[in-house]
């Protein structure tokens, strides 16, 4: 958002919701991650980061407070302290320097808050982040320092950065264990709708993740009982509906032969009844797990998903 549409297009409309005409929560992340994407174009210091756009080239620098101005004019209703993502692998050293060098963030982001309030007539959620990468002293250590600062949420950065399911579940149940169970706990990147599901179980309530969209763009499907590469030959003339279950509207519409058709001339459309598919049926997974929840039987519900989800069509 800084970078495009740049943020004083944001202020002239009256922030981003007005921008767009959406009327529901957003989120948006501190520049710590995307940063960390642009790794062979950023110099990392205590006083910030600096950068290289990816769409001209232009130098840019973030500090903690810069972080935190850009998003009060974007106007979010849950704002992210500004942090550095380790990479997986990281040696010790490096993860437990970088963890402390959060922390500091922190209370400079906290600070700049404090002393400026929203730009808007609502007010915006702050939520710091636990980093630690996959060192369960350095993740306890941190997720104590985290709670400490009493937000109102709180979320867990730098896993689903390359490393194996296991490690990402072993951290989060660390870290789980010692941020408020009355506040969000988000967890950050992730992920796949088997990730989401062990997740859940180990007490997160809020995820984001580029997945659905991305792998709906390659083909990829997501439903309850598998996933499907829409791509393969062998739905070229399977005239039954998208997802028989009918989660979004698009499922019972459009067939499998119609998509696998639409991906094969390279036409935008099967790229977007994907997406919508995907979409959908991230939703809907979720508010099953809630009903799960609810209803006390979610660890065997999940178990029955996990196993069905894991299959290839």
């Amino acid at each position: 958002m800084y970078l495009r549409p740049k943020t004083p297009i944001l202020e002239g409309a009256g922030g981003l919701h007005k921008f767009m005409n959406w009327n529901r929560p957003i989120l948006t992340d501190s520049g710590g991650y995307q940063v960390y994407s642009l790794s062979d174009n950023r110099k990392i210091k205590e006083e910030g980061v600096k950068f290289k756009s990816h769409i001209d080239g232009s130098s840019h620098f973030f500090s903690p407070e810069f972080s935190m101005e850009i998003q009060r004019k974007i106007g979010a209703d849950i704002i992210m302290a500004f942090d550095e993502c380790t990479p997986y692998p990281c040696e010790y050293n490096y993860a437990r320097n970088s963890m402390h060098m959060t922390h500091r963030w922190l209370e400079r982001c906290m600070d700049y808050l404090n002393k400026n309030p929203e730009n808007y007539d609502y007010k915006q959620s702050f939520f710091p982040i636990v980093q630690g990468s996959t060192y369960k002293d350095l993740r306890k250590q941190s997720a104590e320092y985290i709670a400490g600062v009493g937000a109102e949420g709180n979320a867990i950065g730098g896993l689903s950065v390359g490393e194996p399911a296991e490690e990402m579940y072993e951290m989060t149940e660390v870290v789980t264990a010692i941020l408020p169970k009355d506040k969000p706990r988000y967890l950050m990147g992730v992920g796949t709708p088997i990730n989401i599901l062990e997740n859940i179980a180990l007490g997160i309530d809020m995820f984001d993740c580029v997945m659905p969209t991305r792998n709906a763009r390659n083909g990829m499907l997501f439903t309850a009982h598998g996933t499907i590469n829409i791509k393969n030959k062998k739905w070229e003339d399977d005239y039954s509906p998208l997802d028989e279950m009918g989660i979004t509207t698009v499922d019972t519409i459009y067939s499998k032969a119609y998509v696998r058709h639409l991906f094969a001339a390279n036409e935008y459309l099967g790229k977007q009844i994907a997406s919508i598919h995907n979409l959908g049926f991230y939703l809907w997974l979720v508010r099953e797990a809630r009903k799960h929840i609810l209803a006390g039987d979610f660890m065997p519900w999940k178990q029955m998903m996990v196993k069905q989800m894991n299959k290839r069509l």
